[in-house]
Formats: C-alpha cells, structure tokens, sequence
C-alpha cells in the first residue's frame, strides 16, 4: 500500500465514521446544521443544535483502538482550532447560544462499528 492510497483509505474511513456519528446524533434527536464546515484552514466536522445550544462535534474514527482510544487524539490545538472555527460561526449565522464541545467517537472493527459520544468534552479556556 502506498502512502496516497493509505490517506485515501483514511479519508474513506473518516467519511464512513462522519456519517455514523450524524445517523447516531440525528437518532438522539440533534438538529444537524452542517456537516464538514469549513473556516480559514478550520473544519467543523459536524455542527448541531440540542437543547438551544450550539453543539460543536469533532468525529474521531478509528480501525484500531491500539494505540488509544480515538478521542484520545484531539490535541489542545486541535480543540483551539475548533473554538476559533466555532465562534466564526455562530458569528457568520449571527447565533446567540451557548456552545458545547462534544466528541463522537467511532470505531470500525470486522464491519461493524461502535459509537461513544462524549458530551462536554472540552471547555474552551481562557
């Protein structure tokens, strides 16, 4: 496998683990306003409203939980890079509502899948 196939199959599992997580959000009753949003360099990967609240979800898929659970990997940059995105938003949509930062979890295992969603996973700080 070469690299470029490598990252295709990456995106691949990505986009099947977005779609995962918005059929998970959508079936827990979140409101989907947008999926794959982008900002600058930013991108939301799926933006809902529950509760009157703006809720901001960073997806992270995996094949493998071997090196650590998939939420594991959302770096305080990463989670910097979504607040800035986040705020661009409700700005641009002119929302006033409170934002809550969750993430969705999905691991791919033998065809099947399994979603954790972590709500509140992050605070922005100040």
């Amino acid at each position: 496998m070469n690299l470029h196939s490598k990252n295709n199959a990456s995106q691949i599992t990505g986009q099947k683990g977005e779609e995962q997580a918005a059929f998970f959000l959508t079936a827990a009753n979140y409101k989907i306003l947008d999926i794959n949003w982008h900002y600058r360099k930013f991108e939301i990967d799926i933006i809902a409203e529950y509760d009157n609240k703006l809720i901001i979800v960073e997806v992270k898929t995996r094949s493998t939980n071997l090196f650590g659970n998939p939420e594991s990997f959302v770096s305080l940059k990463k989670q910097q890079f979504l607040i800035a995105a986040a705020n661009a938003y409700a700005e641009k949509k002119q929302l006033d509502k409170e934002i809550r930062f969750d993430i969705v979890s999905v691991l791919f295992h033998n065809n099947q899948f399994t979603i954790e969603h972590i709500p509140d996973a992050f605070y922005p700080r100040l």
